[in-house]
């Protein structure tokens, strides 16, 4: 099977299995013994059965069992691949390339037990002779367990169903998909994983079947390479409060069929994400404009409606980066057409708001109207690598965002390949020193090497505030550092309060986009006064921060850490810190906590170990602990770590060094990577060292040649604090 023939099948089984309830499939398993779903041909149960065969071969070999057969690859990067049934690595659209070579320091070795095991640098891995496959610490710790799969195969040769269950260590969390969950952790119960598309073309949430294990033994994530419709099942494990009762975590994994295959890859979260990074390609680097603020205008009016919404944002002092026309500048809403009778001057008018520093983006419907069969939709054949996107720059465009149709079926695969059109296109007609923007709402691991994801306004109310922080923390963990929900209000869904903390949350996330938030489709000034002044001083903050904001944008592509990160990251062990759903880090130097209930003016924070400062009131604190903080409808609370090194942008518009000073007698330090204009790896990064003895702080660029007085303004904050709080 290769790679466009996973496409076509996974359309195939999404709108088909739809169709089929649990009662239905109770009903069959009592009735024919076999897990079968409705009528049809009767289908057969099968086990991978006894090992027969050992085919040993570079990073581990084959292993042929009575039924099946098992391959495990340990390559040069850590990461470990399974396939069961004959299946390899490639092809598949997730690798950046080609697969990794395998590490010819590793190879399959006889095992207790009748099983066999590969022993590699950072990760040990053994089979056992009836097809569990266990991945360890090169200690010997546990790490997870992966039963041996069962296949339900139709007895005319149609596609196998298949099924797989798992075990992690008891005190494991299990975080991800990145779809549309609760919290950065799923909670115990069934999550599809599949792109679901809604009824009334709304973004279709991004489920990623990426699963990140955090225990005390160590980090880990799963990567299922199988784009057909499932359902995974979690339950999480319980300790047994020493009494040696503990109660494994468990995941269960049901596919509508396709190839029976994934990777493993273990360590530190930092070593893990990089080993990911390298394997389904380095996140796409943004332009620096979109970190700024962007606005989204669905409205059905022209260009002078777009010059109003502009003007209205800059005559207001609020910060405006971009606009996004949706599909009413579309002619009949077909994608790639524009309404000449009302943008007959189009590059004009993207030249003109460019000089005000706006860029115009332009929505893409998945499906193109076909001339000659109005109303429907047709698409593309968006596997051949040669489809691309062409004209968009020329019409004055600096990026694209796509849209889902729910009438036409849509998989996670294709919204990849959309998404290399757009980028690949794009990257052709752009000139050299700028790089285009992607936007998708809809993904498929690798998608993060062509843009971004935007996950559209979310569920409604304030669960669907806290909602919206856990998708974009989850995408962060499967390897999609840039996303971010939409902003919109206008009383649809809880006024006002709601409509200023969704903003106040968003300035602080790597993808900021408002919608309208009334009929006239402007901007907060439409909610009053009170609302105008909350939202000037929340994208007045995002403003300050883009230099930092790009920083993190070019860190994430070379070591693929997330720009958005749990509280946990740099201390999985600290298990408190691992329940901690209702704050973030941002980068390695803020950690933020939104306000997510109603009328709160205070809340309490859970601060993880080292000084942190209210970067409010300069107020020192002594973590581990919990603190109670004030937070005024006017701002949420952020926290700055002692030590820290923030680039951001000076009130000239230059860029400035924010440093926070470290305890006394402690040191810190920090990167900074300047904004350029090349699409590769970018400038090198500026690396410097904070001390401080007594009152003095001291800040030094490390070089090659040595410590060197920094090149750019430093302002010191901190040390006029009240001193530390416990």
């Amino acid at each position: 099977m290769n790679g466009r023939d996973l496409v076509r099948s996974w359309w195939s089984v999404g709108v088909a299995g739809a169709a089929r309830g649990p009662r239905t499939v109770r009903a069959a398993w009592r009735r024919r013994g076999a897990d079968a779903t409705g009528p049809g041909p009767r289908v057969r149960a099968r086990v991978p059965g006894a090992v027969r065969k050992v085919v040993p071969g570079p990073g581990g070999g084959v292993i042929r069992f009575a039924r099946s057969e098992l391959r495990v690859l340990v390559a040069v990067n850590g990461a470990v691949f399974w396939g069961w049934d004959g299946a390899g690595p490639e092809p598949s659209y997730a690798l950046a390339g080609a697969c990794p070579e395998p590490d010819p320091r590793a190879e399959l070795e006889p095992d207790t037990d009748g099983g066999w095991r590969v022993v590699a640098e950072r990760v040990t891995v053994a089979v056992s002779r009836h097809g569990a496959l266990e991945v360890l610490t090169p200690g010997g710790v546990t790490l997870r367990r992966d039963l041996p799969p069962r296949w339900w195969e139709a007895e005319d040769g149609g596609p196998a169903r298949w099924m797989q269950r798992s075990e992690v260590p008891a005190d494991a969390r299990f975080f991800g998909p990145g779809g549309p969950v609760e919290g950065p952790r799923p909670r115990d119960g069934a999550h599809r994983m599949g792109n679901g598309v809604t009824g009334t073309g709304s973004a279709a949430p991004v489920t990623m079947p990426v699963q990140l294990v955090v225990a005390d033994a160590g980090t880990h994530l799963l990567f299922v390479d199988n784009p057909w419709d499932g359902t995974l099942t979690l339950r999480e494990g319980a300790e047994g409060a020493g009494s040696g009762h503990d109660r494994v975590g468990t995941s269960e994994l049901r596919m509508e069929g396709g190839p029976v295959r994934g990777w493993v890859m273990a360590g530190t979260p930092a070593r893990v994400l990089l080993t990911w990074a390298s394997l389904a390609g380095a996140p796409a680097l943004p332009p620096a404009w979109a970190f700024g603020h962007h606005h989204v205008r669905e409205g059905a009016g022209g260009e002078d409606e777009v010059r109003r919404v502009v003007a209205g944002h800059l005559e207001r002092g609020l910060p405006l980066d971009a606009v996004h026309l949706g599909d009413g500048h579309l002619d009949g809403g077909r994608a790639f057409t524009v309404d000449q009778d009302r943008f007959p001057k189009l590059p004009v008018l993207a030249d003109e708001l460019r000089r005000e520093g706006v860029r115009l983006v332009s929505v893409v419907p998945a499906a193109v109207r076909a001339e000659d069969r109005r109303g429907e939709g047709v698409f593309p054949d968006l596997p051949d690598a040669r489809v691309r996107y062409a004209g968009q720059a020329a019409r004055g465009f600096a990026g694209v965002w796509h849209t889902v149709d729910g009438s036409v079926p849509f998989g996670r695969v294709d919204a990849l390949c959309l998404g290399r059109a757009a980028h690949e296109g794009l990257r052709d007609e752009v000139p050299a020193d700028e790089r285009p923007l992607v936007l998708s709402p809809s993904g498929w691991p690798g998608s993060q090497r062509y843009g971004g994801v935007w996950s559209g306004e979310g569920a409604v109310g304030w669960p669907g505030l806290r909602a919206s922080l856990a998708r974009v923390v989850g995408l962060g963990l499967c390897g999609v550092p840039f996303s971010g929900p939409d902003v919109v209000g206008g009383g649809r869904d809880g006024g006002c309060e709601l409509y200023v903390r969704r903003l106040q949350l968003a300035a602080y996330l790597p993808l900021l986009r408002t919608g309208a938030v009334g009929p006239a489709d402007g901007g907060p000034w439409e909610h009053g006064a009170a609302v105008l002044g909350h939202a000037r001083v929340a994208l007045g903050e995002r403003r300050r921060l883009l230099p930092y904001f790009v920083t993190l944008a070019h860190l994430a592509r070379r070591t693929g850490a997330p720009m958005v990160r749990p509280v946990w990251w740099p201390a999985p062990e600290e298990r408190e810190l691992r329940d901690c759903e209702d704050a973030f880090l941002l980068g390695d130097a803020l950690l933020v906590a939104p306000v997510l209930e109603p009328g709160a003016v205070r809340r309490e924070v859970r601060l993880p170990r080292g000084r942190w400062y209210d970067t409010a009131t300069g107020r020192a604190y002594e973590g581990p602990a919990k603190v109670l903080v004030d937070a005024p409808l006017e701002r949420i609370p952020v926290f700055a770590r002692a030590g820290a090194v923030l680039p951001v942008r000076a009130e000239d518009g230059g860029t400035e060094l924010e440093v926070w000073a470290p305890a006394p007698g402690r040191s810190g330090g920090g990167l900074v990577v300047p904004e350029s204009g090349d699409d590769g790896d970018g400038p090198e990064a500026e690396r410097y060292s904070v001390t401080r003895s007594g009152p003095r702080v001291v800040v030094r660029r490390e070089t090659e040649e040595g410590a060197q007085e920094p090149s750019r303004p430093v302002r010191v904050r901190g040390l006029d604090g009240t001193g530390a709080q416990m």
